[in-house]
C-alpha cells in the first residue's frame, strides 16, 4: 500500500466509524454489527500505526469511553471505571485466562453474562442512601448525574437490609 492509499483509507475508515458512532450511540439504529465495526476499527488501529503521520486528531482510534459532557459537575472515580476488550476467538479467550493466572497466582472462576450495551454507572451508597451516581465518563472521571438517576423507580434510593456504611454498586 502507496502512502497515498494508506491516507485515503485512513480518512474513508475515520468517516465511516464516526458515522456508525452516531447511528449507533445517537440514532440507536446501527446498520452494522458489532464485529464488523470492530473489524473496521482494528484495520484503523493498524494503518495508523504503519502511517502515524496519519493519524487524525478526531480518530475514532483516540477514543476510549465517553468523555464527560459540560452539562454535569466531573467527579473523578475512586477506583477506575475499566472497559473490556472484546473477544472472537477461543484463543483470545485462553491468553485472556493465561495472564489472569499469570497475575494472580491462585486458581480462578469466572462468571460469563450476555453484554448490554448502554450506559455504566457507579452509584455510591451511605448507611444505606444513594449519595451519589456517577457515569463511566472515560473511566477515570465521569458525570454526576445523581439527580437524573433518582428519577429511575428501579433504582432504590434507600438500600434494605445488611449492607455496609459505604458501598458502591457499578453497573
Amino acid at each position: 500500500m502507496t502512502k497515498k492509499e494508506a491516507k485515503i483509507r485512513i480518512d474513508q475508515l475515520c468517516e465511516e466509524l464516526q458515522e456508525h458512532n452516531y447511528r449507533y450511540y445517537v440514532l440507536a439504529q446501527p446498520v452494522i454489527s458489532d464485529y464488523e465495526f470492530d473489524h473496521k476499527l482494528k484495520e484503523l488501529e493498524r494503518l495508523e500505526a504503519a502511517y502515524p503521520e496519519f493519524v487524525r486528531p478526531d480518530s475514532p482510534s483516540l477514543r476510549v469511553g465517553g468523555e464527560p459532557t459540560k452539562n454535569f459537575p466531573s467527579v473523578k472515580h475512586k477506583y477506575p471505571m475499566l472497559s473490556l476488550s472484546n473477544s472472537y476467538s477461543l484463543q483470545e479467550i485462553e491468553e485472556f485466562d493465561a495472564r489472569v493466572q499469570k497475575a494472580v497466582k491462585q486458581p480462578v472462576e469466572y462468571v460469563c453474562e450476555l453484554k448490554y450495551d448502554g450506559l455504566s454507572i457507579s452509584l455510591t451508597y451511605t448507611d444505606g442512601v444513594l449519595t451519589q451516581a456517577v457515569t463511566r465518563g472515560d473511566g477515570v472521571q465521569g458525570d454526576d448525574v445523581t439527580n437524573n438517576v433518582k428519577t429511575i423507580r428501579s433504582i432504590p434510593l434507600r438500600l434494605r437490609g445488611n449492607y455496609p456504611p459505604q458501598l458502591e454498586i457499578r453497573g
